[in-house]
């Protein structure tokens, strides 16, 4: 029913306690072959494999930044793709709670919501496990982190080129999506229940905001985010906030 995709770079020392999160969700039995682990450019690659022969790897010789791990989707027959950052470990009851919103608010869903400001992405509004955690599903501009959603939208990310592709996937795919009538939202984060977040800060431990992370080494990152809003906007892009405006 589901499959879900594990991406490795420099954390590769969370993948097993991802794998064992993934397969511990209460309600669903997610098989060895129903998980894909893309490999992107990671050195000394042979010491993290998974533990499980049957669990599906790709190597990548080069580094696809964020959106490689996104062909992966198109590979896969499962109804539904549950795809992963590398810093993150989901609650128990997160693809419980994403079906559950799925058939009130069908859409893509994650675990950390954007709302924009009308035309950039400094200053956005935040939503779900980091930051204003809440009862109720919450329409937003995009998702990051943990991305959950049909496979047959996975389509909808390739039909055209992307503003950058050094970053801003998350901003893209919702975009794409929301060309076709597909909204995107944060299912419920309620603060008295953890396992339904889609990562779950103390099993995560901080790696969000470790040397990895990209936002403290990539120069212009924030620059590079905010002109991809621009130019998505300038495509068309109708966000919660232009919708509201109206």
């Amino acid at each position: 029913m589901i499959s879900v995709i594990l991406n490795v770079y420099k954390r590769p020392y969370s993948l097993e306690e991802q794998i064992a999160a993934v397969q511990s969700q209460e309600g669903f039995d997610i098989k060895s072959e129903d998980i894909h682990v893309w490999y992107n450019a990671t050195p000394g690659v042979e010491h993290c494999l998974p533990k499980d022969p049957a669990i599906n790897t790709y190597r990548c010789n080069w580094n696809t930044k964020f959106f490689g791990r996104f062909t992966l989707p198109l590979l896969c027959k499962t109804p539904y793709i549950a795809l992963f950052d590398d810093d993150v470990i989901p609650g128990k009851l997160w693809f419980k709670n994403c079906i559950d919103t799925m058939k009130t608010h069908p859409g893509i869903m994650g675990t950390t919501g954007v709302i924009l400001r009308k035309y950039g992405y400094t200053g956005c509004t935040k939503t779900g496990w980091n930051m204003n955690p809440s009862p109720s599903p919450t329409m937003v501009d995009l998702v990051g982190h943990a991305w959950f959603f049909k496979q047959e939208w996975s389509k909808y990310m390739w039909l055209e080129e992307p503003p950058s592709w050094d970053n801003g996937e998350d901003m893209f795919f919702s975009y794409a999506a929301k060309k076709h009538g597909i909204h995107t939202y944060v299912p419920p984060h309620p603060p008295n229940n953890v396992e339904l977040w889609g990562n779950v800060p103390d099993r995560s431990h901080g790696w969000g905001s470790d040397a990895a992370a990209n936002y403290k080494h990539v120069k212009g990152h924030g620059r590079i985010r905010n002109e991809v809003v621009r130019k998505l906007i300038d495509k068309g892009w109708q966000t919660v906030n232009n919708i509201k405006s109206r």
